[in-house]
């Protein structure tokens, strides 16, 4: 992906979460020219909170429940996912993780 500015992000990230039937809201938490922080609300009860830092291009998507990382993916150091399985973990991949992707793999756990 082309690094995009702060709020092509944002309204990237609003417009996916519009059309998914496990969101049930989403919030901006902090935000500047440079970098913002949204969270998603999800109908089990946990969140995910997406970061994008326009400067450095850094990318994660974290979903939490109760205080704890349960699945996420970021590109430090190289993209990956944190897997369900052990969301400590790093599963590397060549192709960058888009949040529609990653939003699906929430969608489809949550289905479980």
């Amino acid at each position: 992906m082309d690094r995009m500015n702060v709020e092509e992000f944002e309204a990237s990230i609003i417009s996916i979460c519009s059309k998914s039937l496990a969101v049930k809201s989403t919030a901006i938490l902090t935000f500047s020219f440079t970098w913002i922080k949204i969270r998603t609300y999800l109908t089990d009860g946990s969140f995910v909170d997406i970061s994008y830092n326009q400067e450095t291009g850094k990318i994660t998507y974290t979903q939490i429940r109760d205080d704890r990382r349960i699945f996420g993916a970021d590109n430090k150091k190289g993209w990956h996912w944190h897997p369900y399985e052990d969301p400590q973990r790093h599963e590397f991949t060549d192709a960058e993780i888009i949040f529609d992707e990653f939003l699906k793999r929430v969608e489809e756990n949550l289905s479980k």
